[in-house]
């Protein structure tokens, strides 16, 4: 009897299993939908503020213009409350596409959307949090400019931000984030709030639709094949200020560079967007630390948490990315005994072992990471060019050509320097600071990164 009843035990057991293979194999299970992925077409990083920065919202809308990389069929919105000390009080959001021909804050009103959060159109964001939009559907072009409009209907403090965004964004009174036009009450240079834009992504086109005024030209998104896109990705750029630098309005950074050549000859077959979390002022090893007293108290919260600290929010958490491309060290030279103690200078290994700090971190997530070499600084009018800096920087660059630990090496040095004087920057790309590029020399240094790494 006992033998029977384990018999009948194995068989139901078998049946069972029978049943659930079945069901694993069902016609309904096979064709389950595969998830939506989201990428990356525009980022930006965050900072705090100094406390001699009052700035405030009250019933007021912000209308901040944003220059995606990719294309898309339809997008999502990031916002950050990661500084505010209270909750962040959102009323309404809209996006569109900003209105053809012009560089002033109007949308293009049949492209007007009302976002969402959970299903509302407003949305509470705790102290240190994000927040991300329901997705909505809206066809967005590679290269092109967005129009996002925050309505903030409580006094809020403008307390997360990115100061240097080199784009103009326009305040306005009460909720007018569906208007097409608006009548400015002041204008900014400054993101407040907004931290990324993601698009389900579709492939960009190798023809121009015409060119803008709003930086270099725009790609109009082609149909899909019936074989699809394949899955798109995000190159993230971790810098300081020469990776954010870009002549007012013009978009003209080198990472917008590098997005034209991604989408142009000899690019990879799939959409790679870029987003670009550079921050001036940027150290990798230190977070802003002036000196009691010294005049930088009032600004140099805005040069953001070290890098090694703001890793894994602006590199690692970002929606599709699997390539990381890093450019910090120069300002953990040119800080100490200027803008931060001298007890914070470093050397080239201290660099070194920073660095291999962002590949273990990017390697244990699956993602390549590529660093750049550091550009030339003599004679800078910033006073960040010794002797002893320039040996760091020398000592840091032959480590990163020879020791093979990055994924692949970016050499902007190469790209920048005067052969005359390799611890110069040529004078055709030189700012007029020694330090920073112009325009010429951001062209240069997308220029430098091999294509090959994204395929």
């Amino acid at each position: 009897m006992e033998r029977l009843t384990v018999r009948k035990r194995l068989a139901a057991l078998l049946t069972g299993a029978l049943l659930l293979g079945a069901a694993l194999t069902s016609p309904a299970s096979a064709q389950a939908p595969e998830p939506v992925t989201w990428t990356g077409t525009w980022g930006t990083a965050p900072t705090t503020v100094p406390r001699t920065d009052t700035t405030a919202f009250h019933d007021q809308t912000i209308r901040q213009i944003v220059h995606t990389s990719i294309a898309g069929s339809a997008l999502r919105i990031r916002l950050s409350n990661e500084f505010g000390k209270q909750p962040l009080e959102i009323g309404e959001v809209h996006v569109a596409r900003r209105a053809p021909g012009t560089d002033e804050p109007t949308i293009d009103p049949a492209t007007d959307r009302r976002l969402t959060f959970s299903g509302k159109s407003s949305v509470s964001i705790p102290a240190g949090a994000p927040a991300l939009s329901d997705p909505v559907t809206l066809r967005v072009p590679a290269r092109s400019d967005l129009v996002v409009s925050l309505h903030l209907p409580e006094s809020t403090p403008g307390s997360t931000v990115n100061s240097f965004a080199a784009q103009r964004s326009y305040t306005a009174a009460g909720n007018v984030t569906g208007e097409t036009r608006i009548e400015p009450q002041s204008v900014t240079e400054r993101w407040y709030f907004l931290t990324g834009v993601s698009v389900r992504a579709t492939p960009t086109g190798p023809t121009a639709a015409g060119s803008s005024a709003a930086g270099p030209t725009a790609i109009e998104s082609r149909p899909t094949g019936p074989s699809g896109t394949g899955k798109a990705s995000a190159a993230v750029a971790l810098g300081d200020s020469i990776t954010a630098d870009t002549t007012l309005g013009t978009n003209h950074r080198w990472t917008d560079y590098l997005a034209q050549r991604l989408q142009g000859p000899g690019g990879p077959s799939r959409p790679v967007g870029v987003l670009n979390k550079g921050i001036s002022g940027n150290r990798l090893l230190h977070d802003p630390n002036p000196p009691t007293g010294h005049p930088a108290e009032a600004y140099a919260a805005y040069f953001g948490e070290s890098g090694l600290k703001r890793f894994d929010r602006d590199v690692a958490a970002q929606p599709g990315v699997r390539h990381v491309l890093v450019l910090l060290g120069v300002n953990d030279l040119g800080h100490p005994g200027i803008i931060a103690p001298l007890s914070e200078k470093v050397t080239g290994q201290d660099l070194i072992d920073g660095h291999r700090q962002l590949i273990a971190r990017a390697h244990e997530r699956g993602l390549r990471i590529y660093g750049a070499t550091i550009t030339p600084f003599k004679n800078d009018t910033l006073g960040f060019y010794t002797p002893e800096n320039a040996e760091a920087r020398r000592t840091f660059n032959d480590w990163l050509r020879t020791s093979g630990e990055y994924d692949g090496v970016i050499d902007f040095d190469a790209a920048l320097r005067d052969p005359a004087d390799p611890e110069r920057l040529l004078a055709a790309y030189d700012s007029g600071d020694h330090l920073h590029t112009n325009d010429a020399g951001r062209e240069a240094m997308a220029r430098a990164v091999p294509l090959r790494f994204f395929k």
